[in-house]
């Protein structure tokens, strides 16, 4: 069996050096570890999206408050392609009243199998974990939006998104 020596013999001598003090360099074995400061438990968990990372949970549009006047802002993003006037169609279906209506159900509104067939109500909820990443949530669907990652930024959106539809 053949092997391809590409390496220069100092690098192999340094590979043998790392490997045989674990990993480390000879200086770094050698020096004691510093003990680590623990953190303190009010800081463990100081975000809902922390909490439920620390705990494996679902994170829960409810976690927040959500503030309409800043969603309006992220909401700026969404203009393009939807609006909230009823029976008005963009690229994307009316938001009129989208709080609380079924997915696929705007009329006139060309919708991909994949959101027709969903089952889906948008509730806050359902709206908040959507909005994070809209083709992962609805595999198939025609909306080309990467989502808003921020959480805090999604759940002001949904808040807007829950104003504009009373």
């Amino acid at each position: 069996m053949k092997r391809n020596f590409l390496m220069g013999a100092a690098a192999l001598a340094a590979l043998a050096t790392l490997s045989a003090c674990g990993g480390k360099k000879e200086e770094e074995a050698a020096a004691p570890a510093a003990p680590e400061a623990a953190a303190p438990a009010e800081t463990a968990a100081a975000t809902p999206a922390a909490a439920a990372a620390d705990t494996g949970a679902k994170l829960e549009y409810a976690s927040y408050t959500g503030d309409a006047a800043a969603g309006e802002k992220v909401f700026a993003a969404c203009r393009t392609c939807h609006v909230f006037d009823d029976g008005v169609n963009r690229v994307g279906p009316s938001l009129h009243k989208i709080v609380g209506r079924k997915s696929g159900s705007v009329a006139g509104f060309a919708y991909s199998d994949a959101n027709k067939n969903s089952g889906i109500t948008w509730t806050p909820q359902v709206l908040f974990e959507y909005l994070k990443d809209p083709k992962a949530y609805v595999p198939g669907t025609k909306m080309n939006f990467p989502g808003v990652k921020d959480d805090q930024k999604r759940a002001d959106l949904v808040a807007y998104l829950e104003a504009q539809s009373k």
